[in-house]
């Protein structure tokens, strides 16, 4: 019955760059089954993904795991000591709001710059001497 731990140990040790550091426990409660991954602190990044996608695809893969045998199943993955990674909710409110002027800021600036570029022409509206000179 524990399929589910072993076909997460399988991905994830396909997945990561230190594979004898993965960890799951597995935990079954009124919930369902609840997996917990344990990985090496430099292969977070890998297992997250960009966005999340890595995370949300193996936990989609053992949803469907439970699905066939009728059992809830969650992921949890655990931040490693010495992870990099700077959850959101660990920042203090002064630190979330730096963070937030700084994106605004960030954004504000892209935008400054798109409306200082020169508007572009379509290929078919540009006349191509008047694009290339003379060229003589």
């Amino acid at each position: 019955m524990e399929e589910d731990k072993e076909f997460l140990e399988y991905i994830v040790k396909g997945i990561v760059t230190h594979p004898d550091s993965v960890e799951v426990a597995r935990k079954v409660d009124e919930m369902g089954v609840l997996l917990t991954l344990k990985v090496h602190p430099e292969d977070m990044g890998q297992i997250i993904g960009k966005s999340g996608a890595t995370a949300r695809a193996v936990r989609t893969l053992l949803r469907i795991i439970g699905m066939k045998n009728n059992a809830r199943v969650n992921l949890k993955i655990e931040e490693p000591e010495g992870s990099t990674h700077v959850r959101r909710e660990a920042m203090t409110p002064q630190e979330s709001e730096q963070s937030s002027e700084a994106a605004e800021q960030e954004m504000a600036s892209e935008s400054v710059a798109e409306e200082q570029q020169p508007p572009t022409q379509e290929p078919s509206d540009v006349n191509v001497d008047e694009a290339l000179g003379n060229l003589d």
